[in-house]
């Protein structure tokens, strides 16, 4: 019985960028399906508690100098080699995050996902201008007028809140956060573990 690999996804964590790579490659070798549910990262921590680690564990000593060796290590591996730290950083997503709400299908939010990611992740778009953002969609040959017009949506609005309350209350707090079945998994160092379990093992 195939599977079904649930992301939780929200453009303005870099490490939902770092995990989409690997993530598409799991599934090709393990023949899941992949479904990316978009969240409003900043609501999420509001909701939690939590807060990005740059400023979560600004007062810990060593803590972030080690996550950003782990970081970059992972960049390596996998030849993220384009990547770039976003100036902005944590910068609002809310816009990325409708847009994702309002596609139409699955196949339009992957398309979406493939066609910004690079865009606020290696060339660093301003994340609020829909001007910046339209042409990017444009530019994937994605109807950027339509997507932008329903980022007004009051649907859509409420949707991804309640994406992002849903997600919480299911125990998520940041990205990136896998589901298959019931089984949680929480950050790119996981990856291995989530394929183990889809191709069999223990979770």
């Amino acid at each position: 019985m195939t599977k079904t690999i649930e992301y939780i996804f929200d453009f303005g964590a870099p490490n939902g960028y770092l995990a989409w790579y690997p993530l598409k490659d799991i599934v090709a070798r393990t023949g899941a399906q992949l479904t990316v549910t978009p969240v409003f990262l900043g609501g999420m921590h509001k909701l939690t508690g939590n807060a990005p680690p740059m400023i979560r564990d600004a007062e810990v000593k060593g803590k972030v100098a080690y996550a950003a060796l782990e970081f970059q290590r992972f960049l390596d591996r996998h030849a993220m080699d384009r990547f770039r730290m976003h100036p902005a950083l944590p910068f609002n997503s809310i816009l990325l995050q409708r847009v994702l709400v309002a596609a139409h299908d699955e196949a339009e939010r992957h398309a979406i996902v493939d066609a910004l990611l690079p865009a606020v992740w290696e060339r660093n778009i301003d994340c609020s201008n829909a001007e910046a953002v339209g042409r990017e969609l444009a530019e994937a040959g994605l109807d950027a007028e339509r997507l932008l017009a329903a980022t007004q949506d009051p649907d859509v609005k409420t949707k991804l809140a309640e994406n992002t309350e849903h997600a919480v209350q299911r125990g998520a707090f940041g990205i990136p956060t896998f589901y298959v079945d019931d089984e949680m998994w929480f950050g790119k160092e996981r990856l291995g573990q989530l394929e183990e379990y889809l191709s069999g093992g223990k979770p």
